[in-house]
């Protein structure tokens, strides 16, 4: 058995499973699906004005860009359209082409890692993660960039997976 730094024993970890399993051996099911909410009512429902009028806009842009009508996906993802994705471990599903969430502290816009960064010091006010920009309000942001951005992921999801 190996030991760690400090000398106690390491644990072994059983090898990844195809599916991931809950307790009564039944696969978990995925949070992120379409459902049949309205995404008319969930953005009349977004308490914060500006983030209401601002989701508003990336629907009017995502629907241009993509061609499809927007989606509830789960309790708080818009999406627009549909891939699916399957794992080397086995682990699949369905996800939006594109997508954004108008959270309580941002407006959270889903994007393709590696495909953006270049664009970033172009777009203005902003935080990033790996597959998530967040704006804090549209006005901060420079649009036409924004949505280069959202074509260049969409592009690309669309490249990798048939979409």
């Amino acid at each position: 058995m190996a030991t760690r730094k400090n000398g106690a024993a390491a644990k072994k970890t059983p090898a990844k499973t195809a599916a991931k399993l809950k307790p009564d051996g039944k696969k978990y099911e995925l949070k992120t699906k379409p459902t049949p909410v309205s995404v008319e009512d969930f953005i009349a429902r977004v308490p914060n004005e500006t983030r209401r009028r601002d989701a508003k806009t990336l629907v009017a842009i995502m629907k241009k860009l993509t061609g499809e009508k927007p989606k509830m996906w789960g309790p708080s993802i818009v999406g627009f359209g549909q891939y699916h994705y399957k794992y080397e471990s086995g682990h699949e599903g369905d996800m939006p082409i594109a997508g954004f969430s108008p959270r309580a502290t941002s407006l959270v816009v889903y994007v393709v890692p590696g495909l953006y960064e270049s664009m970033l010091p172009r777009l203005g006010k902003h935080k990033h993660g790996k597959s998530c920009l967040y704006v804090n309000k549209l006005e901060d942001v420079d649009l036409g960039v924004l949505e280069k951005i959202i074509a260049a992921c969409l592009a690309e999801t669309r490249a990798r997976h048939g979409a």
